[in-house]
C-alpha cells in the first residue's frame, strides 16, 4: 500500500480558519492533518471547513477563528491494510481519508484519489459507469441569489450543485472549492454591504452567504459559478473515468444518457464502492 500513499500536509492545531484555508487553496487539497507538538491529533477537510463557515453566525474574523473549532477524529489502519477493506471503511465512516500507520507512526495518508488511481490502473474494462453512478444530483436555476444555493448545498450536505437555464439546460457548477475561494477572497475584506435594515448598512462577508437580504442575495450564481462541466457517458468504462476525474482535478462528473441528458452524477465515492465490493 505504501507505493500509492500520499505525503502528509499538516496544519498546527493552533491555526485559524484563515491559514487552514490558504493552505487548502495553496496545495490544492481537500484536507489537512492537523497536528499538536508535531504529533497528529486530528483532520480537517473542506467539506466540513464549509459547513462551518455557511452555519456559524458569529461576527468573527476568519483569523479570529480556531482550528480547533472543527477538527474531526483521525480514523487509523495498518499499512498492511487490504486495499478493498480501506475502502469499505472509508464508506462505513462516511470519510475521505485515512491515515496509514506502521508499528504506531503515521507512514502517509490515503485519500479517495489515491483509491480511484489504483482502481483507474488495475480494473480497466471491468465495469461501466451506469452500474455505480448515482442517479440523483441536486441542481438549482442559474439567477437565483447565492443564499438559495448555499443553503440547498449545506441542508443536502452536498458538496457540488448543477446550475441549469429556464430551457433546463445545464449551464454551469458550483462546489465547496468555488466557495472556499469566495470565504477566502472576503474574508480579507472587513465589511459587506448588506440593505437589510436602513440604520445597519454593513455586515460582516459570512454570515452574508445565508442573508436573504445581504451579500447572499446581492450576488447571484451565474456570476461564480464555474461554466465547464465535465461530463462522461452511462456506458463508458468506470477505470477511464477515474481517470478522467483525476486528470481534471475534480471530484464528480455528470453522466449522460445516449440522447444527451443529465441522467446522474459519477463521484470519487462511488468509485471507491466498485472498488470496495468488487470481486
Amino acid at each position: 500500500m505504501t507505493s500509492i500513499l500520499k505525503k502528509l500536509i499538516t496544519i498546527d492545531k493552533s491555526s485559524s480558519l484563515y491559514d487552514v484555508i490558504l493552505k487548502l487553496l495553496k496545495h490544492n487539497i481537500s484536507r489537512l492533518i492537523v497536528t499538536d507538538d508535531n504529533s497528529p491529533v486530528g483532520i480537517v477537510t473542506e467539506k466540513d471547513l464549509g459547513i462551518f463557515l455557511l452555519t456559524d453566525d458569529t461576527e468573527r474574523k476568519l483569523d479570529e477563528i480556531s482550528l480547533s473549532e472543527i477538527i474531526k477524529k483521525i480514523i487509523s489502519v495498518d499499512k498492511n491494510t487490504e486495499i478493498d477493506r480501506c475502502a469499505a471503511m472509508m464508506l462505513k465512516n462516511k470519510i475521505g481519508s485515512l491515515v496509514i500507520t506502521s508499528n504506531d507512526d503515521v507512514v502517509g495518508i490515503l485519500t479517495k484519489t489515491e483509491l480511484v488511481q489504483y482502481f483507474a490502473n488495475k480494473y480497466s474494462g471491468k465495469k461501466i459507469v451506469g452500474e455505480y453512478m448515482s442517479p440523483y444530483y441536486a441542481w438549482h436555476y442559474f439567477d437565483v441569489p447565492l443564499y438559495e444555493v448555499v443553503l440547498k448545498m449545506i441542508n443536502e450536505q452536498i458538496s457540488r450543485i448543477i446550475l441549469r437555464d429556464h430551457d433546463e439546460t445545464p449551464v454551469g457548477i458550483f462546489t465547496f472549492r468555488d466557495l472556499l475561494k469566495l470565504v477566502l477572497n472576503l474574508g480579507e475584506q472587513e465589511d459587506v454591504l448588506d440593505n437589510s435594515d436602513p440604520m445597519i448598512s454593513v455586515i460582516f462577508p459570512r454570515k452574508g452567504f445565508i442573508s436573504e437580504s445581504g451579500f447572499g442575495s446581492s450576488i447571484k450564481i451565474n456570476e461564480i459559478m464555474s461554466k465547464n462541466i465535465v461530463s462522461v457517458n452511462y456506458d463508458d468504462d468506470l477505470a477511464k473515468t477515474g481517470k478522467t476525474l483525476l486528470d481534471k482535478n475534480i471530484n464528480g462528473a455528470v453522466v449522460l444518457s445516449a440522447h444527451g441528458t443529465i441522467i446522474g452524477v459519477i463521484s470519487k465515492t462511488d468509485i471507491i464502492k466498485a472498488l470496495a465490493f468488487l470481486k
